[in-house]
This record gives C-alpha cells, sequence and structure tokens, in this order.
C-alpha cells in the first residue's frame, strides 16, 4: 500500500528528532481528545488504551534496549 511505503521512507529519512516532535505532537492531539471527551466516556477509553499502551510499549522497549545492549 502506498501509504505505508510513504511512511517509511519519511522515517528513514528523518532524525530521531524528527520522530520526537512527531510524537509530542500525536501526544499532545491524544490529550487534546481526551480532555474533550465527555464524563460518561472517559473511563472506559482510559481502560482500552490502557491497555493498547501495555501492549504496545513492551515490545518497543524490549527493541530498544535489545540494540542498547549491542552498542554497549
Amino acid at each position: 500500500m502506498r501509504l505505508f511505503e510513504v511512511a517509511d521512507r519519511y522515517c528513514k529519512e528523518s532524525t530521531w528528532k524528527t520522530m520526537a516532535a512527531l510524537k509530542f505532537c500525536l501526544f499532545s492531539m491524544g490529550i487534546i481528545v481526551g480532555v474533550l471527551l465527555p464524563e460518561s466516556c472517559k473511563t472506559p477509553v482510559l481502560v482500552i488504551f490502557g491497555i493498547v499502551f501495555i501492549v504496545t510499549y513492551i515490545p518497543l522497549m524490549r527493541k530498544y534496549f535489545k540494540l542498547w545492549k549491542f552498542q554497549n
């Protein structure tokens, strides 16, 4: 799919600073959406995205520390 090819190229041509700015941008958008949610939706959304965070964070950190281990 063309969208993913362009995203891969964007990542390859970016520095860690660009990727950090992208992450801050997406994080800020998530905070804005979270603030605008009605009270009745906040708990289920928090639970769902808490699980998504844990499921994605663990493999990301595993890869990071694996790369770090081989650097030293």
